[in-house]
């Protein structure tokens, strides 16, 4: 028996690779090798000793560790958690997996491998930034190709528009399903700038959507804000590297900035037809963002001729072509009153350990007694609509 019900259709817009060090190394061009880094685990619960076993056993789990996680059965996402999960980092157990989950089809994010390619820091060489980025869909389009019911995240780096893109066109053509775009400057460019309007334009033309996800900006509050004359605070999982209370009070400040950044520019005015969604950043700012845009724009349209055209408010721009997957603490049936049902989406983050042990159980409970429709756009038909590559 499946975790998730056979009664109805569960499209998970929020998965992970647990990826091994060597996972750029592996799979870049031979040339920018030795100039690749390892992945780091040290931000996060899982030990050294945890990934030098599995590395010693070159990659992989033991047979009996898979057979301890297949008999979790329907209490797999429950238990099986972070690098020791089932199909953390193999496309083939993560194929089992999702047998055991019930997901029809499942989104799958990198972890900690795009670190230096989505980094903000402009000294890093094009070449390898964009080096890094296909490495990593190299890697990712090998790991998906296990079962079609995981639908790759290409990472495409912005900072230059043209070599974005050349990678553009190369998640394309590995045919990898959505496209993960960092949520900041793009470096010294704002994402509505017209240099991007052939980024744009081809993933309307290719009906691919873009994503943004947490990692995809800095984690971490600037220095000064956390100098507050007292010790440190550690993270939530213990260290110093992760989220703080203070980092995760600002963490949805970048991408709404980000998302408002874009439609002031036109973006979604001048491309009606394309999607994105933001995975992973919360949900609870959304209702407000709607607010805020749209008196910003019918207020500031008088003096600012770039939006006195706009045929649509803000919020309808918003709600047509973009969702937001909620935090499963978070109370999503009311957003969904305080804004549209169509914004939000289904997600697990397994492996990870804040996707919580029981997903559904939590979203049921935010739900309450509202709709079947309601219940059916967030667990699938929202996901249909902003990934059509689901629908195969």
């Amino acid at each position: 028996m499946a975790y998730a019900s056979e009664q109805r259709a569960f499209y998970d817009a929020d998965s992970h690779i647990m990826e091994l060090p060597d996972f750029l190394q592996k799979y870049s061009d031979p040339e920018l090798r030795a100039e690749m880094p390892a992945v780091s685990y040290s931000a996060s619960l899982v030990t050294d000793e945890e990934v030098a076993e599995i590395m010693a056993r070159g990659g992989h789990h033991t047979p009996e560790h898979i057979a301890q996680q297949l008999a979790m059965g329907d209490h797999l996402i429950e238990r099986s958690k972070e690098i020791q999960a089932l199909g953390a980092f193999d496309g083939r157990e993560r194929r089992q997996a999702l047998d055991l989950l019930g997901f029809k089809k499942q989104l799958v994010f990198a972890t900690h491998s795009l670190a230096m390619p989505f980094s903000a820091d402009a000294r890093i060489a094009p070449k390898l930034r964009y080096g890094a980025a296909r490495a990593h869909n190299r890697h990712m389009v090998d790991f998906c190709s296990a079962d079609q019911r995981l639908m790759g995240v290409a990472a495409v780096p912005l900072d230059d528009p043209d070599l974005a893109l050349d990678e553009l066109e190369f998640a394309l053509r590995s045919g990898l399903k959505a496209i993960w775009i960092p949520h900041r400057t793009c470096g010294d460019k704002a994402p509505g700038h017209v240099a991007f309007d052939r980024f744009w334009a081809r993933l309307v033309e290719a009906d691919t959507p873009f994503v943004m996800h947490v990692g995809g900006a800095p984690l971490q509050s600037a220095r000064e804000w956390m100098n507050n004359g007292r010790p440190a605070v550690k993270d939530w999982m213990g260290g110093g590297e992760n989220l703080r209370t203070k980092d995760m009070a600002i963490l949805h400040q970048a991408i709404e900035t980000f998302i408002s950044m874009m439609l002031i520019d036109g973006v979604f005015e001048r491309f009606p037809r394309l999607r994105g969604a933001a995975i992973e950043l919360g949900a609870g700012w959304v209702p407000a963002m709607l607010t805020r845009l749209d008196w910003t724009v019918g207020i500031w349209r008088k003096t600012d001729t770039s939006i006195a055209g706009f045929k649509r408010k803000p919020s309808e721009q918003i709600i047509q072509q973009m969702a937001f997957t909620p935090y499963v603490f978070e109370e999503v049936g009311a957003f969904i009153d305080q804004s549209h049902p169509d914004l939000y989406l289904f997600s697990s983050d397994y492996p990870h350990t804040e996707g919580g042990r029981n997903p559904i159980g939590r979203f049921e409970t935010a739900l309450g007694d509202r709709s079947e429709t309601i219940r059916n756009k967030f667990y699938s038909e929202n996901f249909l609509r902003i990934f059509p590559a689901a629908r195969v």
